[in-house]
């Protein structure tokens, strides 16, 4: 299981369930393990996710976008899915959460 630190500085489990999860779902993303747990540590912005979920934000190429779904309680928490997308607009119209 993978770990890293949210801007929260809560600690954000990558466990290998939700791992496979993702390399099973988003094959363009499977080698990008590394750049999912920097997008939790150094996102360029954070936006609302449903129920109470976080959206970190990373850009990996001119006007392509890693997303990383996770949840953070007071002193835990753990990502819920990764991909990657074009559809900036449909994240633009989430609310803000960083910076």
């Amino acid at each position: 299981m993978a770990i890293c630190i949210s801007k929260n500085g809560i600690p954000i489990r990558l466990p290998e369930e939700r791992w496979q999860h993702i390399c099973q779902r988003h094959s363009d993303i499977e080698d990008k393990k590394e750049l999912i747990l920097d997008a939790v540590k150094n996102p360029a912005r954070i936006v609302a996710g449903n129920h109470g979920a976080l959206m970190a934000l990373q850009e990996l190429e001119l006007g392509k976008w890693l997303v990383v779904i996770y949840k953070e309680d007071r002193d835990d928490g753990f990502v819920i899915t990764a991909f990657a997308t074009r559809r900036l607009n449909q994240l633009n119209r989430r609310r803000q959460v960083w910076p």
